[in-house]
């Protein structure tokens, strides 16, 4: 080993040991200030038993308001529950991570960049009312896709899927090489090794060329991976970069939301989507739970337009301080080359908005079956509702299948999702579990017709807290491609449906009783 290389390992595995302990201190900070505001609650209530009433009552509207949301019971009764039985301590975690609305400011800010930044998208409903006549069924979640995440529906749009994540890496590095003008990158978790340092080379070589290059992480998903020196590492290298919320101590009502997004977008031409980011175990250059499977999809042509809009929106409303982009049109090319395809549909959501995208898109695919569907995710904790349409599927004579992983990387939470197994499997749902590892790609295939492909996976987290992004696809050889790497899944899973249909795993023990009932909160 080369010394330059050793010194870059020792780097970086001190950052890493730096941002996990931050993680830590952090985490431990909040727990410290929850126990002091529950413990100075109980001793004054001790001592004043009109304040013990006033914060039952506060308790009891608190649940009444938590009942009237506009939200699915499985989401509310948590809740409800846990702010019943222990009202200062739920009332506590509530406001501490159960509000799901952000602070008015942070709301302020996306309206007013959502409204420059969406009526610089096309209108699409020409070509909706055109597939409704060849496609019906597909017509009507891009009609929905549309109306309610704003995001339009585009032909002409060459679209590339990859079945590994190193696949999409390698033609990503490829792209990175040809960008002119801009390169925007936005991930969830980026860790400052071996993989990433191949995209920062390449990075530094574009902003020495004068190409404006932008960096934006979520601080909690790469906070095992690098620490806050690497904003200040990107600036000395002439890219800027910001960070989503960045975890710290104190009571923060938006902590529990982060940005789960993976977009690239350059020079408004070429974009790149799918589950995975930019650290190493997603390109199994290490294999901390066996085989790792990650999928993605590369964009070229006018739909990357609304990957670039999902990017700036980000940009531009996630700190009040940070300076605003005045001139969005230089980043929308009006003219891009086209290749005659079928349909597809970039989209995004934001968890600060009642509509909640990403399930409806996934409940609609399952109503909309009717040969088969398939499902890949690597968590599956699942509303009543989507449980619901994923059984009714399967009742009606679909073959429905759900892949997950062989081996977890959080045990708990896999345990929540294998207490979802039982109601499925006996409504007729087949469940696969991926032996060589962990399979981390979120993504959905129907009847030969309609696929999507992102970053959403089939759980409370990206359905209702994190800002999310993923690509609705119809009549389009990447429908295909996805399927045809589904059926070359299946073979290399143990499928466990018949160890869920009776017996002793057919029926939930206390322990996942109480795990589902407060799955909201892992």
């Amino acid at each position: 080993m080369g010394a330059k290389h050793a010194a870059s390992t020792m780097e970086g595995r001190a950052k890493t040991k730096n941002g996990v302990s931050r993680l830590v201190f952090v985490v431990l900070s909040i727990l410290l200030e929850v126990t002091l505001i529950v413990l100075l609650f109980t001793t004054l209530s001790d001592y004043a038993e009109w304040l013990n009433i006033l914060l039952r009552i506060f308790g009891a509207i608190l649940v009444l308001y938590i009942y009237s949301e506009d939200k699915t019971a499985t989401m509310k009764m948590p809740w409800i529950i846990l702010i019943l039985l222990f009202p200062i301590v739920g009332v506590t975690i509530y406001l501490l991570v159960g509000l799901n609305h952000g602070t008015r400011k942070m709301r302020e800010r996306y309206r007013a960049i959502d409204e420059l930044l969406f009526p610089l998208l096309p209108d699409s409903q020409a070509l909706i009312d055109e597939l409704k006549q060849t496609n019906p069924k597909a017509a009507g979640i891009a009609d929905y896709l549309q109306h309610y995440a704003k995001y339009p529906i585009y032909q002409n749009t060459k679209v590339t899927y990859f079945d590994e994540a190193v696949k999409g890496l390698n033609a990503q590095l490829k792209a990175l090489k040809s960008a002119k003008h801009f390169i925007f990158m936005e991930y969830h978790a980026i860790e400052d090794k071996e993989s990433w340092q191949k995209i920062e080379t390449i990075l530094v070589e574009k902003v020495q060329q004068g190409v404006e290059v932008r960096v934006f992480y979520d601080d909690m998903g790469s906070i095992g991976f690098i620490n806050t020196d690497f904003v200040k590492k990107m600036a000395g290298l002439g890219i800027a970069c910001r960070v989503f919320n960045p975890f710290m101590p104190g009571l923060n009502v938006f902590l529990n939301n982060r940005d789960h997004r993976k977009i690239t977008v350059i020079d408004g031409e070429v974009g790149f989507t799918g589950g995975y980011n930019l650290a190493n175990e997603y390109f199994n250059v290490t294999h901390p739970y066996g085989k790792w499977k990650d999928t993605g999809i590369q964009l070229v042509g006018p739909a990357v337009r609304s990957l670039t809009i999902a990017f700036l929106e980000m940009w531009n409303a996630v700190k009040e301080t940070d300076e605003k982009d005045e001139h969005f049109l230089r980043f929308l090319p009006a003219e891009l080359p086209q290749e005659a395809t079928g349909y597809v549909q970039p989209y995004a959501f934001i968890p600060i908005s009642a509509e909640r995208v990403g399930e409806e898109v996934y409940i609609s695919m399952a109503n909309k079956a009717e040969k088969y569907c398939y499902f890949m995710t690597p968590y599956l904790i699942l509303t009543d509702e989507m449980v619901h349409a994923i059984a009714l599927a399967a009742k009606r004579g679909v073959d429905v299948r759900i892949v997950t992983p062989g081996i977890p990387d959080k045990k708990m939470v896999y345990g929540v999702t294998r207490s979802f197994y039982p109601d499925l499997v006996k409504a007729g749902v087949r469940i696969f579990e991926w032996t060589p590892g962990f399979c981390h790609a979120k993504m959905s295939v129907v009847d030969d017709i309609m696929a999507t492909c992102g970053t959403i996976n089939l759980d409370y987290r990206s359905l209702y807290h994190h800002f999310e992004n993923g690509c609705f696809m119809v009549d389009n050889q990447v429908v295909l491609d996805i399927k045809a790497d589904f059926d070359a899944i299946f073979p290399t899973c143990r499928e466990v449906t018949e160890n869920y249909r009776q017996g002793r795993k057919a029926h939930l023990s206390i322990k996942e009783l109480f795990l589902r009932l407060f799955a909201e909160l892992l």
